[in-house]
């Protein structure tokens, strides 16, 4: 660790929101550039830095902050030049020369404490010497705090949240109770919180030690897609993290329950937000779920709607079965219908003929899915615009990074959606909180069909919708089991339905779209990897190699899509001295690489434009599992531009780079919602739990026109003949099933 001091003679790049500074700092009369958080500096400002010098590829050698302290400055020189800096607003260099001239060394103690003495300074009114002392007493304010939290071994970055979250009470709130910055503030967990407190000097079995212990087990459930847990799981894994007896966690959750945070039903206790937002989607589906007062009803207008069906199918050169015009006419009937089946067992065609439908009748159509690529695979199916859930019920962006758990939309109870029929896709994707929100803007007597295959990956977000909807047998719905003759012709659409249901698969490569290649060592598989997306697949599947996407199961290993990211970036992406890179972290960014978003950022800024570089639409939001291309790096500006599938533009401040990541090679989950032209899948061992057929079953899924596996054929059975899932605690069903009996 090394120790820098100087001054800052300019501020190259700020972000507002976590302090990530570039700046030159003055040392010794040799000019530093200095990176790091560093909130609230300013230009002028004397500086004691502790890092350590890095040599970046780009800009050379620079300085890497760990910590900093602001040093007051003490001579006459140093004083002006803070002051001129432009640090405080209304100060000039030639008001902050009067000023040092009138009070000397003196000059700080006279605007702390006798702010009223610069009305001495020609050009200092009142007004402007009470601005003059607020300003110093703000930057002093959030100076103190820094230097307070970092005694507890606070990172800048963290304790900016803090002051930001709390102002000057922070003080009550780390003396008092630590543990609230586990539910006020994103990205404190209970350990943070913990290690605070042990250094404070709470007690092990303090009330609020236990309290913010037992949430931050459910918090953690609820990120692994459980809506509550059973209260003796709760229980053991309370007292595994607070290192304490049961009987001390026991009496907590009934304080927890008396203060309305949690709710206990039947032995499972659920954070109280995820217990109502179940109770509400029951409650507003049995709403919703009401036979629509249609003209077709009597036996001679049932004849006039199939008569109508009839036409529509002739014209769009459609062939359905009884199943499907059965699921047609439900959506028709009813105001809430249920279509599931998996590929190739003609969701697609049937969504058309309700579109067609619902279009011949005058009535107005919402089309929508959870994610950007589901919305425009919808779009190319329908040749109707889908919209993400999120741009369809307005999601309110005045929010910060910090405020997302009040995340909240538009479109609601208050302000319901206007239309007649709204069908929602992919819906094994959408989890509980979404699926609230999309209830509370449906009206009764519109019609809501709901569209998904069941046998997918559940949502990455708590709760298995779908799954628990038609699991209820509450509601009129259809499941499509026949394959289409097309259909029948993809290996890719029989082997998902066998996979499906625990057959084995032929992998001899007679298919013309489903191919096995046995590899069983990893740099061989990346050999072939690496061919087969630049040269075989490309001519195979008329598409680009941009195009051919690498699924795996996993993040880490050999073959998990951490390492594999590097290894495709280094050939399909390679280094040129005509594109820009930067780096962040341990990663690297290139112009032309193919990225994720890693994140929902409901306040990052997009624009579509023109082929003449003229905005035509604008907005906000990128949200996780989002893909794009990096068009180009801007170096003076620090700043990456993404263009996402959809054509958004987003400029990104290298600042946080950390939301992207390349996606050569993707994780199954994340490919969720997604089609490509041809899919990869490096398979050779992981852990049982997670390769299991439902896994296999979601990536040969995303594929369109070919499938190669690259790995053991061996692993590939052991996948299919294990069903286990990750079991998910969820209880919508019971909720629905409870107000249906209610109803009755």
């Amino acid at each position: 660790m090394e120790e820098l001091n100087g001054y800052v003679e300019h501020i190259v790049f700020q972000n507002q929101e976590n302090g990530y500074t570039v700046m030159n700092l003055v040392s010794e009369d040799e000019e530093i550039v200095c990176v790091g958080l560093c909130k609230g500096l300013t230009q002028g400002e004397n500086l004691s830095l502790q890092g350590e010098y890095t040599e970046h590829p780009l800009y050379g050698k620079q300085f890497k902050i760990t910590s900093y302290q602001v040093v007051a400055p003490k001579d006459q020189e140093s004083i002006q030049r803070y002051l001129g800096s432009g640090a405080i607003k209304g100060v000039g260099p030639a008001l902050a020369a009067r000023i040092v001239k009138q009070f000397k060394e003196d000059t700080f103690r006279i605007i702390e404490e006798e702010p009223e003495k610069l009305t001495k300074v020609k050009g200092i009114s009142e007004k402007k010497a009470r601005e003059i002392a607020i300003q110093m007493e703000e930057k002093k304010d959030l100076r103190e705090a820094l230097v307070y939290l970092g005694d507890y071994g606070i990172s800048n970055t963290l304790a900016i949240k803090i002051y930001n979250t709390y102002g000057m009470e922070l003080y009550t709130v780390m003396r008092e109770n630590p543990y609230r910055l586990a539910e006020d503030i994103n990205g404190v967990g209970f350990k943070i919180a913990d290690e605070i407190a042990a250094k404070i000097g709470i007690h092990t079995d303090s009330d609020y030690r236990i309290r913010c212990g037992i949430f931050s087990v459910l918090q953690k459930s609820v990120g692994e897609g459980h809506c509550y847990l059973p209260l003796n799981l709760l229980l053991e894994k309370s007292a595994e993290l607070l290192g304490l007896e049961k009987e001390f966690i026991r009496p907590q959750i009934s304080n927890m329950m008396m203060d309305k945070k949690l709710v206990c039903r039947e032995e499972c206790v659920f954070a109280a937000p995820y217990f109502y937002a179940e109770l509400n989607c029951a409650r507003m589906l049995h709403e919703i779920n009401v036979t629509m007062p249609e003209k077709h009803q009597l036996p001679s207008q049932e004849a006039a709607m199939q008569k109508t069906l009839d036409r529509l199918a002739r014209e769009q050169g459609m062939e359905l079965d009884e199943l499907q015009l059965h699921a047609v006419k439900g959506c028709i009937q009813n105001g809430l219908f249920i279509l599931s089946g998996g590929p190739g067992t003609g969701k697609t065609t049937t969504i058309n003929l309700i579109i067609r439908y619902f279009e011949s009748e005058g009535l107005d159509i919402l089309l929508g899915a959870p994610t950007g690529r589901a919305a425009k695979r919808m779009t190319e199916a329908t040749g109707f615009e889908a919209r993400t859930l999120h741009r369809m019920l307005e999601l309110n962006n005045s929010l910060s990074d910090d405020d997302t758990k009040k995340l909240r939309f538009e479109r609601n109870q208050d302000n319901p959606l206007e239309a007649d029929v709204i069908i929602i896709d992919e819906m094994s994707m959408v989890d509980i909180s979404l699926f609230q929100a999309l209830l509370k803007a449906v009206i009764p007597g519109t019609r809501l069909v709901l569209v998904g295959d069941v046998n997918q990956l559940p949502s990455v977000g708590p709760g298995q919708v779908l799954r628990d909807l038609m699991n209820s047998r509450c509601f009129p719905m259809a499941v499509l089991q026949k394959i289409f003759r097309q259909a029948k012709e993809s290996d890719i659409v029989v082997n998902a339905h066998k996979i499906n249901r625990g057959e084995r698969i032929l992998l001899d490569n007679k298919s013309k779209d489903f191919f096995m290649l046995e590899r069983n060592d990893v740099n061989v598989i990346y050999k072939h990897m690496i061919q087969l997306i630049q040269e075989k697949l490309p001519k195979y599947v008329d598409a680009t190699s941009f195009d051919i996407q690498v699924l795996t199961p996993m993040r880490k290993g050999a073959l998990g899509c951490e390492t594999l990211n590097t290894v495709l970036q280094q050939y399909l992406n390679p280094p040129d001295s005509r594109k820009a890179e930067c780096t962040y972290g341990d990663g690297l960014f290139r112009e032309g690489d193919k990225v994720m978003q890693i994140k929902n950022n409901y306040q990052l800024e997009w624009e579509i434009v023109s082929r003449y570089n003229i905005p035509i639409d604008k907005g906000m939001g990128v949200f996780n599992g989002d893909m794009g291309r990096i068009k180009e790096i801007r170096e003076s500006a620090s700043t990456v531009v993404v263009e996402f599938d959809d054509h958004r533009l987003v400029n990104y401040p290298y600042s946080m780079l950390e939301e992207l990541e390349l996606s050569y090679a993707v994780t199954i989950h994340k490919s969720q919602g997604s089609e490509y032209p041809a899919v990869l899948l490096p398979l050779l061992s992981g852990p049982r739990m997670l390769f299991n057929r439902n896994l296999l079953y979601t990536a040969i899924t995303r594929a369109k026109r070919c499938v190669t596996i690259l790995g053991s054929s061996e692993t590939v059975y052991e996948m299919i003949d294990n069903e286990s899932e990750n079991k998910r605690y969820s209880a919508l069903k019971d909720r629905i099933l409870e107000l249906r009996g209610e109803a009755n």
